[in-house]
């Protein structure tokens, strides 16, 4: 069967989902939680510690490491390969109705509750990725590891050129504010989320690269069937996990005050952290269709509930940014810290992963999907 032949139109079935995409949904909505619950503790990115001590060290280094601006790519090659999967059930208008949807659910989670918001953004590239690659041919989709290899080559050279000019000195990292974080009121935070929204979106747009190599895995239903993909998981998870970490340890160990450089060495260092932290994409979905093989598709007890929150996925990430607002912001609970950003991430993660278990329990979507599903497939 080609990807061009629609033949059962609807969403995928519980029966025929794959378990490492729902397990790396579930498991890196933990790192979302991380790194956006420090967002808003510090009001502003990239929300760490900027004079950590003891334990703190640790945090940042942690977070720096493998989860900032390492834990959003997963999710968007999770999205290109969903994108496949729609596809061979879908003709293309469906698809164009539920990107168009996901916009809007992005204006809506973007005005009310965060600006960081990426469901706009993943409408957006969903729409272009309809309209010009899902349903091109195999020989097109190779162009885009050719553009993995050339941003590598880029991104090893700029690294090295980065450390090579790297000086001492006595700056450190700085939160640049966003204002909707900091507002008094919660009036004030949504007229300056309508101001951020926008400039945040244009700004990960170009994540459209990461999400073409989604589709290019799904049309080889890489991790549907990852036996027959071991070697290039392997490969994929050592590689790509690899450069993410080595990229980001330079500024990590800035971050945990274990090294001290001057302004413009943080900066490119910075830069190096941001352009490395593609790879974690990649890296991190191999991974857990490694960790998918060794389960042999079957999903022990423990691992239910993130499993479960992983086909509920949109709901808990909406439900984290209802926590956020209602825990850090000033006019609500107003805490703060790397402490309080720590604990109420892991303990929301948790609670959203029983509840998603128990709706699980009951054969019932999460209720994101649900107003999703019933406008998309009308």
């Amino acid at each position: 069967m080609t990807i061009d032949q629609a033949v059962a139109a609807g969403p995928v079935r519980r029966s025929e989902r794959a378990l490492a995409p729902d397990l790396a949904r579930g498991a890196m909505l933990l790192f979302i939680a991380l790194a956006n619950a420090a967002n808003f503790a510090f009001k502003g990115q990239p929300g760490l510690e900027t004079h950590p001590h003891g334990l703190a060290r640790v945090v940042n280094l942690g977070l720096a490491t493998f989860v900032d601006s390492r834990a959003y790519p997963v999710f968007a090659v999770m999205f290109g390969y969903g994108l496949v999967q729609l596809a061979r059930r879908n003709p293309d208008r469906v698809l164009l109705r539920r990107n168009g949807l996901l916009v809007a659910f992005g204006a809506v989670h973007a005005t009310l509750l965060y600006f960081g918001d990426f469901l706009g953004a993943y409408g957006i590239v969903g729409i272009v990725a309809t309209l010009f690659l899902v349903r091109r041919g195999d020989r097109f989709h190779k162009v885009v590891l050719w553009l993995w290899g050339i941003q590598t080559v880029y991104a090893l050279i700029f690294a090295g050129i980065a450390l090579a000019n790297a000086h001492g000195g006595t700056a450190g990292i700085v939160n640049s504010p966003n204002p909707s974080l900091a507002a008094p009121t919660y009036l004030g935070s949504m007229l300056d989320r309508l101001a951020e929204w926008p400039v945040h979106t244009a700004t990960v747009l170009p994540f459209i690269v990461i999400v073409w190599l989604g589709i290019w895995a799904a049309r080889r239903r890489v991790l549907e069937e990852p036996a027959a993909h071991r070697t290039l998981l392997r490969r994929t998870a050592v590689v790509s996990l690899g450069i993410s970490t080595l990229g980001a340890l330079p500024y990590a160990l800035i971050c945990a005050g274990l090294v001290h450089a001057g302004s413009g060495t943080v900066e490119a260092m910075a830069q190096v952290h941001g352009v490395t932290g593609e790879y974690g994409g990649p890296g991190y979905v191999a991974l857990f269709g490694l960790v998918a093989l060794k389960l042999g598709g079957r999903t022990p007890r423990l691992l239910e509930p993130v499993v479960a929150l992983g086909q509920r996925s949109l709901s808990g990430y909406l439900l984290q940014s209802l926590c956020w607002v209602a825990l850090f912001s000033p006019w609500a609970l107003h805490l703060g810290g790397t402490w309080a950003a720590a604990v109420c991430a892991a303990v929301v993660w948790a609670a959203s992963a029983l509840a998603a278990k128990m709706l699980a329990d009951r054969g019932s979507r999460g209720p994101a999907e649900t107003v999703l599903r019933k406008f998309a497939y009308r």
